[in-house]
């Protein structure tokens, strides 16, 4: 099982100038504590830095850098522009949990969090044992169907009143993957 995790904990896709990458050092942690204390992140905040590199490498954490804005600048020892980010909370063995998918909204409308999402799911699917990948959003008119479409996830419990939506998938270790419907039971 080692060898499952060491390969998605240093994985990396590419895409015209725009990277993903599971390397937790890549990381720029200032910024993103700075992502995680802003209007845009209403869902969580920042925690200290010490805890914010804990929770980065703890995680199975996706980083989406701009690679231009580094070949663009003038210093040398400048680093790809981190513009989004994703994270699995996962045993890389039978669960997985998504939380913190963001994406700059500089570069909203460009494709990046639909790719981060199939980036995401690539590395779900090389886990043969996994029984869920679950989530919760609050955004029921863009994330619900956003994860519906990209990762086949349907809405498990609907709260009164609103709320959180909480929605899964079905890995192939569920007892009831690939049946149609529920079973709650299960």
């Amino acid at each position: 099982m080692a060898s499952i995790q060491a390969g998605l904990k240093n994985r990396s896709w590419q895409k015209d100038q725009f990277l993903v990458s599971t390397d937790p050092s890549l990381f720029p942690l200032k910024r993103v504590i700075e992502v995680f204390d802003s209007k845009d992140f209403y869902w969580a905040k920042a925690v200290p830095v010490e805890a914010m590199e804990e929770m980065l490498k703890s995680s199975l954490s996706f980083g989406v850098y701009d690679q231009s804005a580094a070949e663009n600048s003038t210093d040398s020892a400048s680093e790809p522009k981190f513009v989004g980010i994703a994270r699995l909370i996962t045993d890389y063995v039978t669960f997985a949990y998504l939380t913190d998918v963001w994406v700059d909204s500089a570069y909203q409308g460009k494709g990046l969090g639909s790719w981060l999402i199939r980036c995401v799911q690539e590395a779900t699917d090389q886990m043969p044992y996994l029984r869920r990948t679950m989530l919760f959003t609050a955004n029921w008119e863009r994330s619900v169907p956003f994860y519906e479409k990209l990762m086949g996830m349907t809405v498990v419990e609907t709260p009164r009143g609103g709320g959180l939506a909480f929605m899964e998938v079905k890995g192939p270790g569920h007892p009831c993957y690939g049946r149609d419907g529920y079973d709650y039971d299960v």
